[in-house]
């Protein structure tokens, strides 16, 4: 409330007399009034039925990473009519926005992912995804089975809500609609580190970000978190293993690169048991695809292996990639054959900032109570979430979307082509986002 809607007579004087009018209002003289957390409340529960309208035309239209044409001209159009200052074609397909409040403040950032993944939906919702595209070489379904489209219509919803009060808003909110947050196609870049590369950090300045994601280990209602480190580093890697071809009724005229990928496989299988110490942190280490051959009787000339690294530190993750080069050199040369080994994708590890964690769990705990606040274990998944926290102080949250009549354990996990989401949940989402970004605007160290 300002000092001159109490003493409009002391126009002329206000700054003469502001420490005056301090005392008398027992807080800062120019604030304006808070947002009302209880009518904003009330504005997202009754804004839901849009934003799960949006949520499901999203999940029926998915797109992959670096495609999100329609997903980001639905955005984009979306926050023009707010009237917010809008920016397209970040990172290709990438969307942003900023909403300054009617006040001066610090700028907050908060991101929403837009892509889907190859993954051929199998859940009986009306609106399941008849999507098809090519990906790597292979016609595959499309579908939001990690729920960004659920990210991304919150996202909308949180916009327009804060939108409706920023003359009492004391600062600004950076709306981020990122692309590619499962990966950018072969041969692209794209996601969050595209986005802070082409600058909007350094256009916006956040001096924070936040960020959620829908979860399906933990019921509606449940939000979980932890600090510090929480999301693995994640690495693509590709072995090429490279032999000599021959028939296959004559294997001694060949160097058979699929005996010695076999044995690779095997033998990386003792990088996590027999060389890193995990009673501290976790590490995964999975080939996820092997390809190689195109007939019954012919031995090929080479094997391609694709797979994922999964650790929690800087030293972890280097004693892996030695104990991985040593290994496929090594057991390739034992069987005449030789082998390339590259890393080929790298997210870091995703970390919520300790104080920033601590400063926004007691607004959680106002949506959702704290017995309903859940202390995450170490997530081997990985999130390019990352990149923005490594920029600015970050935390990322977990929203609940299986219904608590079920098993959340048993749940078909993120990624799973029966991934299902209960959109009561997306009330929880919108809810503990709007809290935690209004409560920080409004903290008392932004006040004077």
């Amino acid at each position: 409330m300002t000092a001159q809607k109490f003493f409009p007579e002391l126009r002329v004087r206000a700054i003469i007399l502001l420490p005056l009018v301090t005392a008398i209002l027992g807080g800062p003289a120019l604030c304006a009034a808070d947002v009302d957390s209880a009518q904003l409340d009330a504005a997202i529960s009754a804004e839901q039925p849009k934003v799960i309208a949006w949520r499901r035309d999203l999940h029926e239209h998915p797109e992959l990473g670096n495609r999100e044409t329609r997903t980001a001209k639905i955005v984009a159009a979306h926050l023009v009519h707010l009237g917010l200052a809008v920016q397209t074609q970040v990172a290709h397909t990438g969307v942003v926005a900023l909403l300054r409040g009617g006040l001066p403040g610090p700028t907050v950032a908060v991101r929403a992912d837009m892509d889907a993944l190859p993954v051929t939906e199998k859940t009986d919702v009306p609106f399941r995804s008849q999507v098809t595209t090519s990906y790597h070489g292979e016609t595959v379904g499309v579908m939001h089975a990690c729920g960004h489209d659920s990210h991304t219509a919150m996202l909308m919803g949180l916009a327009e809500e804060l939108s409706a009060v920023r003359a009492t808003l004391p600062g600004n909110v950076l709306f981020i609609f990122q692309p590619a947050e499962e990966g950018p196609p072969e041969g692209e870049e794209g996601g969050a580190r595209l986005m802070l590369k082409e600058g909007i950090f350094d256009k916006y300045q956040p001096q924070v970000v936040f960020g959620l994601h829908v979860w399906s280990t933990l019921h509606v209602g449940e939000i979980g978190l932890r600090a510090g480190p929480e999301m693995a580093a994640a690495d693509s890697f590709r072995v090429l293993v490279k032999g000599r071809q021959s028939h296959g009724s004559r294997p001694w005229g060949a160097i058979d690169p699929i005996v010695t990928a076999a044995a690779i496989v095997t033998a990386l299988q003792t990088v996590v048991s027999r060389n890193l110490d995990i009673t501290a942190n976790p590490a995964v280490l999975s080939v996820g695809a092997i390809k190689g051959g195109v007939r019954a009787n012919i031995i090929p000339a080479q094997v391609e292996m694709l797979g994922t690294i999964r650790t929690f530190t800087d030293a972890q993750h280097a004693l892996v990639l030695d104990a991985m080069q040593r290994i496929i050199t090594n057991t390739a040369a034992a069987n005449g054959a030789t082998a390339e080994f590259a890393v080929t994708e790298h997210y870091p590890v995703t970390s919520n900032d300790a104080a920033l964690t601590r400063r926004i769990l007691p607004s959680l705990q106002q949506v959702v109570g704290a017995g309903n606040i859940k202390t995450m274990d170490l997530i081997t998944g990985a999130e390019d979430f990352s990149y923005y926290a490594q920029k600015v102080p970050g935390v990322f949250f977990f929203v609940g979307i299986t219904p608590p009549e079920q098993n959340a354990e048993a749940a078909p996990s993120n990624h799973s082509d029966y991934f299902y989401l209960d959109e009561r949940g997306i009330t929880v989402g919108m809810r503990a986002m709007a809290k935690v970004v209004v409560d920080y605007l409004q903290s008392e160290e932004h006040r004077s």
